[in-house]
């Protein structure tokens, strides 16, 4: 039986602009295991980035529970949530990310450079995670030389650097055309298959959310759907 690795219990967000309160995250429950890859849809202002930005410990939820991997996480200060990020997750992103003069090799180097691993070992790692994406031979290119798929596929190397448990993935093919998206989606699958990574990808792209298990449709800070294959 699997274990969940996320829970979240009544999460509610609520920002305060000038004299308006907006509640961009109404009450959301719901859990996903490990293994699972789920995508989250919604319309703009629906609360997607919101949750994703509380899924990867860079905000936290106005009240309500986040449990991650059997941590309470939700109420943590920022250093604790710091080290969560860099031990557990991975994060992808639609602008890739990436410094643009310095090799992809030295993009994927990065979540490495203030921990206790030496030069050998991270060079190591980080050539395992690209060769992983297919990248091999384009390591030592700076990343302005590589196209969008190629930028795409050193950005998921990098998130691969540190063995996350959770991948979390926030419009990753919203620059790419369909054929590098398609790319994109099966290295997802097979990081998702093989490795046994939990992937939770945020997408306004149905033919995108479809290479997912699950989805869910949020709605004015609320799920009010989900789909399972």
């Amino acid at each position: 039986m699997a274990q969940n690795i996320i829970e979240l219990r009544d999460l509610k967000k609520t920002y305060c602009i000038g004299e308006t309160e907006v509640n961009a995250l109404r009450g959301v429950s719901y859990a996903i295991e490990e293994g699972d890859f789920l995508a989250i849809m919604g319309p703009s202002g629906s609360g997607k980035s919101t949750l994703m930005n509380i899924l990867g410990c860079l905000d936290r939820p106005s009240s309500g529970e986040y449990i991650l991997d059997g941590e309470e996480v939700s109420r943590l200060d920022k250093n604790r949530l710091a080290g969560i990020r860099n031990q557990k997750i991975g994060f992808v992103f639609q602008s890739y990310n990436l410094l643009s003069r310095t090799t992809a090799l030295e993009n994927v180097e990065l979540p490495l450079l203030y921990s206790s691993v030496n030069g050998k070992d991270m060079t190591e790692r980080a050539l395992a995670a690209l060769a992983s994406v297919g990248l091999t031979d384009r390591s030592h290119h700076k990343t302005n030389q590589l196209s969008g798929g190629e930028q795409q596929r050193v950005a998921i190397a990098r998130a691969l650097l540190n063995d996350p448990t959770l991948i979390l993935a926030d419009e990753p093919t919203g620059n790419l055309d369909s054929r590098t998206s398609s790319d994109i989606m099966n290295i997802f699958k097979t990081l998702n298959e093989d490795k046994k990574i939990t992937m939770v990808m945020v997408t306004h792209e149905p033919d995108i959310a479809a290479w997912a298990r699950k989805r869910i449709y949020l709605l004015d800070g609320l799920i009010v759907r989900e789909e399972r294959d």
